[in-house]
Parts: C-alpha cells; sequence; structure tokens
C-alpha cells in the first residue's frame, strides 16, 4: 500500500531512484562483510549470498503448485471454480518459459467471498514476502484514483510506475482492488502491457501478473447460483463456462465496473473473468472455525453457530447466501 500511495510524479520517482542508490550501495557493504564468508563456503554465488540478506527478484524460480493448491483448498471455503481455475492458470503460466503476454486475471463477486484472500495467498505463493514484497503493488480505486477530473494524471502516473516496476523485475505482481469504483477509462492506460507485444519502449511484460478484483457482475454470479439451487442442481456442478461469458460482457457493458467499455476486453486481453459464489450458511461456519484456529483457540461449535446466525442471508424467502459473505467474521468473534 504505501509503495502505490505516492502516485505523483515525484512519489513515483522517488522508490526507482531509491532503488538505483540502493542497488549502488549496498553490495558493496554486504560485499565487504560477507566477501570472506562467500571465499571460504566457495559453493555460494556472490548472488545467492546477497540474496539471503535482501528480497531479490528470482525470475526464474518456479511455482509450488502443490502447495498452492493445498492453501486454496484448506483456506478458501465454497469457491471450487477460483481454486480451479486460479490454480491451473498460474501453474500453466509459471512453467511457460516463454508467455506471450503477461497473465491477467479478473475476480468477480460480492464482498467477503474471498477476493483479497486469494489475491494475498497468490502474492505469497509468488514472492515470498507476499504483498509485503517489494516486487508485488497493490492499489486501491479509491484511495490512489479518487478524483474523476484527474484520470489523465492518473494514466500518466500509472504508466509510468508499471513501467519502473516491471524493469526492476519481470516477475512484478499487480492486484488492483475496488475495480468497480475505479473512473472508466483509468485501466486503459495499461492496455500496451497486456497485449501480445515483444517489448513495449524496450521493456519486456510478458512475465508479469495483473489481477483485477471487484464487486462488478455480483448479482449475475448470484442469479446463476441461485438457479441451479432452485433447479436442485449442486453449486459445485457450476463450471466456468455457465458464467464466464456472462461476466465478460456484463462488466463490459456496466459503467461502474471499471471496465465499462475497455480495450482490455475488446481486444480479449484478460485471460479469465474468475466469479466467486455467494456463501451459504456452511461456509460461513468454515470461516468461523478457520478463524478461532487462526488466533489459537480451539473451536467451540457453540461460538461457531452463534456467530454464523448473527449473519443475515437472502433472497429473503429462501434465505440461502450470506449478504456480506465471511467479511464480518472476525469483528463478530470478537463479542464472543
Amino acid at each position: 500500500m504505501p509503495r502505490a500511495a505516492g502516485l505523483g510524479r515525484a512519489a513515483a520517482l522517488g522508490p526507482l531512484l531509491a532503488a538505483h542508490v540502493v542497488a549502488a550501495i549496498e553490495p558493496i557493504s554486504v560485499g565487504i562483510a560477507l566477501g570472506a564468508a562467500s571465499a571460504l563456503t566457495g559453493y555460494l554465488s556472490y548472488t545467492d549470498l546477497y540474496c539471503r540478506f535482501a528480497e531479490c527478484c528470482r525470475e526464474e524460480q518456479r511455482l509450488n503448485a502443490s502447495a498452492l493448491k493445498l492453501e486454496l483448498e484448506e483456506k478458501l471455503f465454497g469457491q471450487h471454480l477460483a481454486t480451479e481455475v486460479i490454480l491451473k492458470a498460474l501453474t500453466g503460466f509459471k512453467n511457460n518459459k516463454n508467455p506471450k503476454k503477461p497473465l491477467t486475471l479478473s475476480l468477480h463477486g460480492w464482498a467477503g467471498t474471498g477476493k483479497n484472500f486469494v489475491s494475498q495467498i497468490v502474492a505469497e505463493n509468488l514472492h515470498s514476502k507476499g504483498l509485503k514484497s517489494n516486487f508485488v503493488h497493490l492499489f486501491v480505486s479509491t484511495l490512489h484514483f479518487p478524483h474523476e477530473q484527474h484520470i489523465k494524471l492518473y494514466q500518466d502516473q500509472l504508466q509510468g510506475w508499471i513501467r519502473g516496476n516491471v524493469s526492476a523485475c519481470a516477475s512484478s505482481v499487480f492486484i488492483f482492488d475496488e475495480m468497480d469504483k475505479l473512473h472508466p477509462g483509468v485501466i486503459d492506460a495499461i492496455k500496451p502491457f497486456l497485449d501480445y507485444y515483444e517489448q513495449v519502449d524496450g521493456v519486456s511484460y510478458r512475465k508479469a501478473i495483473f489481477m483485477f478484483l471487484s464487486n462488478a457482475g455480483g448479482d449475475l454470479i448470484t442469479k446463476t447460483a441461485l438457479d441451479f439451487w432452485r433447479a436442485g442442481r449442486k453449486r459445485e456442478d457450476i463450471q466456468l463456462k455457465d458464467l464466464e461469458p456472462v461476466l465478460s460482457v456484463g462488466v463490459f457493458n456496466n459503467k461502474h465496473s471499471g471496465l465499462w467499455r475497455s480495450g482490455l476486453i475488446d481486444r480479449n486481453l484478460i485471460d479469465y473473468f474468475i466469479p466467486f459464489l455467494p456463501l451459504e450458511y456452511k461456509h460461513v461456519k468454515m470461516c468461523v472455525r478457520a478463524e478461532m484456529r487462526a488466533r489459537g483457540s480451539a473451536v467451540d461449535e457453540d461460538i461457531v453457530t452463534r456467530v454464523a446466525e448473527e449473519m443475515t442471508f437472502f433472497p429473503k424467502g429462501e434465505k440461502i447466501y450470506s449478504d456480506k459473505g465471511c467479511k464480518t467474521v472476525q469483528s463478530r468473534l470478537d463479542f464472543h
């Protein structure tokens, strides 16, 4: 967050200039302190030794698909589609030594269904420091692009920021949260970076990853899930083909999606539109148990039930889905 907060020209240049200064000074100081150790061990390269004390961009580092799969299955509840698509998309992309374009994922669904949680899991599996990594960049629309009259300025700043960071690390990750609150046109500034170009102004963006998080399309996803439920079909029967075409058209025609009439959709530059299904009562209970374990507490089923029953559910008649997903589980658990 702090890295993205300074999107002004000076702020955007500051970290880049600082990085050059650090790169010029740190190798010398580290070399003096650790040169003898490197000489004695013999088997460690200078780069390996340096990267033990500072975060390095390891562009060729392979993704541990098994670890990612396990984490998604154990921590993400009720999202069979998101788990499957994200795992396959990331594994295929990271195993490809010469991708033709950056990987671009657009995550859609109501609040509290797991979009932010997934972006955190993905970041941690790509760069060890996760969202705190120098190579993972989070933008929040309402914080970093608040004023509609400054769209052109935001576009210029965004291009400069992405160009500078991909130049420093080809496998950089860029996460755009609250896309449904982003002013139309802002995101189209990065269209050249997502396209099938070998280089843009001498920089290759093909190994970068872009993730868009949005509530837009949540109504379309819920309608499909509800149709399946009313037809007596399991939510696990819902396939990507049942939702992806509807989502892409829906957000393209939605003025409040951040992708309204966007060239990113028009040019088919978003690789996957990933739906996050609304969460049921049983999924909320799973979230409560997981939060209790994360706090080091024993799972008390009475408390689990009380917290889950405090949630409100919709539609009004059936009351199947939590209207806030698992978003308020942590705060509600504080009262028990």
